[in-house]
């Protein structure tokens, strides 16, 4: 499974526009921004997390994913508002794990788990994901969400 999910993150990366030829960042450079996103977010750290997000970020989630409602979320407010305040209310105990990454100049695909216990309905989720991060100037200026969205769907109440 971990092979699999190796190689549908070196296809979304290929699918994406290629790395700019303008671009000077370097793999361990994207992969240090990505890394310290998910250490921000893991330890509350909102601050941090949201100063590792460009002012123009965009961030898309999944097609069908619970906070899809108001893709693509343009800037760290529409982020925080939009999406991270929403997990932090309505999540217990959730978490975004990342398992393994895949850099490639400016761009990091990250393999991980989603976990947590919706709150309204009880009901836990243990859901794989594939992260594409776009990295620019030691900040995320894209982001794309690709998960499991069933069970997101499911432990909310919405399938």
């Amino acid at each position: 499974m971990r092979r699999i999910l190796a190689a549908l993150a070196v296809l979304a990366i290929a699918a994406c526009s290629a790395p700019t030829e303008t671009s000077d960042t370097t793999d361990a450079e994207s992969a240090a921004v990505a890394r310290a996103i998910y250490d921000a977010f893991a330890v509350g750290d909102i601050s941090t997390f949201a100063g590792l997000l460009h002012a123009e970020i965009v961030w898309n989630e999944a097609e069908n994913y619970p906070y899809a409602d108001n893709n693509p979320y343009i800037g760290p407010d529409a982020v925080l508002e939009g999406v991270i305040g929403r997990v932090v209310t309505e999540w217990e105990g959730f978490a975004a794990v990342p398992e393994s990454m895949i850099a490639q100049g400016d761009r990091v695909a990250v393999m991980g788990r989603y976990t947590g216990t919706f709150i309204a309905t009880g009901e836990a989720m243990d859901a794989q994901f594939v992260h594409v991060w776009t990295i620019q100037d030691g900040q995320a200026i894209a982001f794309q969400q690709h998960a499991d969205t069933w069970q997101a769907r499911r432990a909310s109440g919405m399938d």
